[in-house]
């Protein structure tokens, strides 16, 4: 890895970290959707522990199980006859949902994709509406949580 040297900050490359406020959402076909933030966007790996009865090691060997990975919370401004969230878990009401695939991008400067992160088989899992205040000025956010069956994350 090089040594991170003074640049002229221009343009993204090798010696300043991507930004993290740059980025765009696909839900199925819905292309490009507009989300204030997104987190849980981790994986891993359960951990088996193991030892045999005759070990002269008085402690456990330690292996990879199977995967694991979190759901993905979104959060987005609540707009004007927009309810495509609320349509999205009243098809799990039905039993009438389809598994999404999911795709999050991760956008330098000029709008191209530099980490992409794939949900296969994602389904909404929760929504939360927004909080009602007569004494705020904030905007009104609203939450809807993915479960999933796996996160691929790609660099490029």
């Amino acid at each position: 890895m090089a040594t991170p040297t003074a640049g002229s900050g221009g343009e993204q490359d090798q010696f300043w970290p991507l930004p993290k406020f740059y980025f765009s959402v696909d839900i199925g076909d819905q292309t490009d959707l507009s989300f204030q933030e997104i987190s849980g966007l981790d994986t891993g790996a359960e951990v088996i522990e193991y030892r045999h009865g005759n070990s002269p090691i008085h402690s456990t060997i330690k292996m990879p199980g199977l995967g694991t990975g979190s759901d993905i919370t979104m959060k987005k401004g609540v707009f004007t006859g927009d309810n495509n969230f609320y349509e999205w878990i009243s098809k799990i009401n039905l039993n009438t949902y389809e598994r999404l695939t999911v795709v999050i991008r991760l956008l330098d400067e000029t709008g191209s994709p530099k980490i992409t992160w794939t949900l296969t088989n994602a389904f909404a899992k929760q929504i939360t509406s927004t909080d009602l205040n007569s004494q705020s000025s904030e905007a009104a956010i609203e939450t809807i949580v993915f479960t999933h069956e796996g996160l691929r994350m790609e660099a490029s």
